[in-house]
């Protein structure tokens, strides 16, 4: 009789385990480091203290207690590491992906023509962030290949990445 166990489980906020399947281990790894920095007592939950005491550490010291409550109120009960990735689970949910990629490529496509060059790309793909390497990049470029000028049509390239299949 697992259905009363999972209804009282849902009455009490508690998250479901699933919200691991939704993060890859390197980020699920990142925000365990988030949440040990944010947990400043390590005592395994993050209350009102340890946020007046991480906004310290960043330099905000006279934080309003009205402020740090809202916070707290935003979770279902105490933040436990599964509730807070729950939490950034629920954020995350909500954005388009295709659209987040798309703004991404936005930021280099300054006349808005919808392709960018691809030597440019290469060279901004293998020197910022989460770097790619060079069979990274040849992966890329064999599947999608620039044209004879050189440009890389991003936009089916967001689209193929969100979808799976090219655009007509």
């Amino acid at each position: 009789s697992q259905a009363p166990r999972r209804a009282r489980k849902r009455a009490e906020g508690g998250a479901s385990s699933n919200v691991f399947s939704m993060f890859d281990q390197s980020q699920i790894q990142e925000f365990k480091e988030a949440f040990t920095i944010m947990d400043q007592n390590r005592d395994g939950f993050i209350d009102k203290e340890d946020l007046r005491d991480t906004f310290a550490a960043l330099g905000r010291i006279n934080v309003k207690n009205e402020e740090l409550e809202a916070m707290v109120k935003e979770a279902p009960g105490p933040i436990n590491f599964t509730i807070f990735l729950t939490m950034f689970g629920e954020k995350l949910k909500g954005t388009d992906p295709e659209e987040t990629i798309l703004h991404a490529f936005n930021v280099f496509d300054t006349e808005g023509k919808g392709f960018v060059k691809a030597d440019f790309i290469k060279e901004k793909l293998m020197t910022q962030a989460d770097r790619f390497s060079e069979d990274e990049i040849k992966q890329m470029f064999a599947a999608f290949p620039p044209d004879v000028c050189g440009n890389l049509d991003y936009r089916n390239l967001c689209y193929v990445i969100t979808h799976g299949e090219e655009k007509d």
